[in-house]
């Protein structure tokens, strides 16, 4: 039996002695990698973190202590040391185990982070909430994977800093390469900096010189000079923390003491570590964005199979840019932190100067391409539509409210599959169709995903176009662009008395049911604004109006055509069948659109039910 089949629990951690937690870091890393590779999900940044994560469940006790980690999925070592080893067979699969940590699945995930930046903040209120209970407890934020690029986070910082609350933010970062021997010294540095020697000297040596305001001052400056000399902790530092580091990230005993040093501390505390992601796995070393989500692979040399390749909506997006940018030189491409997932790498590589890349930074986008177009440029926002709802207020105060033109093209729209609920796009077209001055699109496939982007960026405004994960049907896509015209819905085939109103992607699935039940099906193409004198003819003319959208039916395309009925008055029956009134979980999308009523067959059998 190996070490790892013994741990169940953090407690059977604390019984192994350094020598075998070494080993422990090495078998997790070995399950970690074959687990992967049978169910997919991420690999790069869980590799980098197993020794960070041993660590910390050896030092402190979670959940006395609380764990908040960001971002999410560096989890799985995490989940393998609290009970969760024999579920990692269903990580990401419906009613599996989540690649994120997630609140209702275990006391050990203390807080859900799907998104980045937020752990900070949430580590700061349940310091606070300690501190009031007076329980002497650590809160401990584990930030990383570029989610320092956020404004929250340094929203968080500022507030810790000031609050003198217990709090440890660990900040993980896996783009620092140490070299064995700066390695070393910095992690005596590190140590000698977290022990008790130091902040005892600091402490006394300040209560000295506070006698002698202009030496004390001298001091003040010197420290900062010397440590700014050594280690880049001066900004932490003046956040109000205490900054060690940075720390080799995979020095297992090196860990162990700087975090038993941080552990007798008071005050903010901010830990700097250095990790590589896909560390000790050569195929997630070399490429590690290659594994940073990955589906199943081969062991040996990390090998996906081949498969057939479809062309996806960000496939169709990625050419498209291309393609406008060479037509009009004013065209710029701005996304948070998403060059690859948003398909803008042949973008970015042609066109570097009108490129931007700000980070997880999705409320700066929004305002930073305000201000390109106040100067006459045309931003073009790749952005994924569950990270447009972290840029709201930007997108109604900064743009929408002035009336600033600029293109959004939103990707992973409706129903995204694996990543489960904090990724799911179920929202957008809610939270967008209620904004003033806002043309809003969604295709039917990868040749009017094409025209509408072409029409939406010579729009004379605000135009979204909202796409779903994944390949469409497999239209065939016309070099050639040509604008679509404003708010017409296109009539597909002519039934009787149902008629199917199909949003985007939903399309395929409508004539599949239109053909078997004789339904009138309509592309409807635009959700704002809607072709109402189409609704109005199809309600005269038709018993029952059908919406079919991948939203949520609260408030999404269905809710904009029912108010036409009632304000119309027209007599017919209205059915609307779209995402529920809940969070969708993982699965597969095929999975969840079955579950959620939104295939072929389930649509006839609400239709049917609707009219008995």
């Amino acid at each position: 039996m190996n070490l790892l089949d013994k741990i169940n629990s953090p407690k059977d951690l604390k019984k192994l002695t350094r020598i075998e937690l070494v080993t422990l870091c090495d078998e997790i890393r070995s399950f970690i990698i074959e687990s992967v590779s049978k169910t997919g999900g991420h690999l790069s940044s869980n590799l980098g973190v197993i020794e960070l994560t041993v660590a910390l469940h050896y030092v402190f006790d979670c959940p006395q202590d609380k764990f908040i980690w960001d971002v999410g999925h560096q989890t799985y070592p995490h989940k393998i040391l609290t009970g969760r080893k024999k579920k990692m067979g269903s990580l990401r699969a419906l009613d599996g185990i989540s690649g994120f940590p997630k609140i209702s699945e275990s006391d050990y995930d203390i807080f859900g982070t799907g998104h980045s930046s937020t752990s900070i903040s949430a580590a700061l209120g349940m310091a606070e909430a300690l501190k009031k209970k007076n329980l002497d407890h650590k809160a401990i934020a584990i930030i990383g994977d570029g989610a320092m690029t956020a404004g929250m986070a340094f929203e968080g910082l500022n507030n810790a800093g000031d609050s003198k609350n217990n709090i440890l933010v660990i900040l993980n970062d896996n783009d620092m390469s140490i070299s064995k021997n700066v390695g070393a010294l910095n992690n005596y540095l590190a140590k000698l900096m977290s022990g008790n020697l130091y902040g005892s000297i600091k402490r006394s040596s300040k209560a000295v010189l506070s006698a002698i305001p202009p030496i004390l001052e001298f001091a003040k400056r010197a420290e900062e000079h010397v440590k700014g000399m050594v280690i880049p902790g001066t900004l932490f530092e003046e956040f109000g923390f205490n900054y060690i580091g940075p720390i080799d990230g995979h020095d297992l005993n090196a860990l162990v003491d700087t975090l038993n040093n941080l552990k007798a501390l008071q005050g903010p505390q901010l830990l700097h570590v250095a990790t590589q992601k896909g560390f000790g796995y050569e195929p997630a070393e070399t490429d590690p964005n290659k594994f940073h989500g990955v589906g199943q692979f081969s062991l040996s040399d990390g090998a996906q199979p081949l498969k057939m390749k479809k062309v996806t909506y960000t496939d169709v997006f990625g050419d498209w840019i291309v393609d406008m940018a060479m037509i009009d030189k004013k065209l710029c491409a701005i996304t948070p932190a998403m060059l690859d997932g948003s398909g803008l790498n042949k973008f970015s590589e042609k066109f570097p100067d009108r490129f931007f890349d700000v980070g997880i930074a999705e409320q700066h986008a929004i305002t930073f391409a305000a201000g390109l177009a106040c100067e006459n440029y045309k931003p073009v926002i790749a952005i994924y539509s569950t990270f447009l709802q972290r840029a709201y207020d930007q997108l109604i105060h900064d743009v929408a409210l002035q009336n600033i033109p600029m293109l959004f093209a939103i990707d992973r729209a409706g129903i995204v599959g694996q990543d489960g609920p904090t990724h799911s796009g179920s929202f957008d077209l809610s939270f967008l169709r209620c904004i003033p001055n806002i043309l809003i699109m969604a295709p039917s496939n990868e040749n009017e995903c094409r025209q509408m982007l072409f029409t939406g960026f010579k729009f004379k405004g605000i135009s979204v176009v909202r796409y779903p994960r994944g390949p469409g049907p497999g239209s065939a896509i016309k070099s050639k662009m040509t604008t679509i015209p404003i708010g017409k819905a296109e009539v597909i085939r002519k039934g009787r008395t149902i008629a199917l109103l199909a949003f985007g992607n939903m399309l395929e699935e409508a004539l599949k049911a239109g053909d078997k039940i004789n339904a009138t099906v309509v592309n409807m193409r635009f959700i704002k604004p809607l072709d109402i004198k189409l609704i109005r003819d199809l309600g005269s003319s038709h018993k029952l109006l059908v919406t079919l959208e991948e939203n949520t039916i609260s408030g999404g395309a269905g809710s904009a055509v029912l108010e036409v009925i009632s304000e119309y008055d027209l007599k017919c029956q209205s059915l609307r069948i779209g995402i529920p009134d809940k969070f969708v979980e993982q699965g597969s999308q095929e999975q969840l659109r079955k579950k959620y009523g939104l295939d072929a067959a389930s649509i006839i059998k609400s239709i049917e039910k609707k009219l008995t």
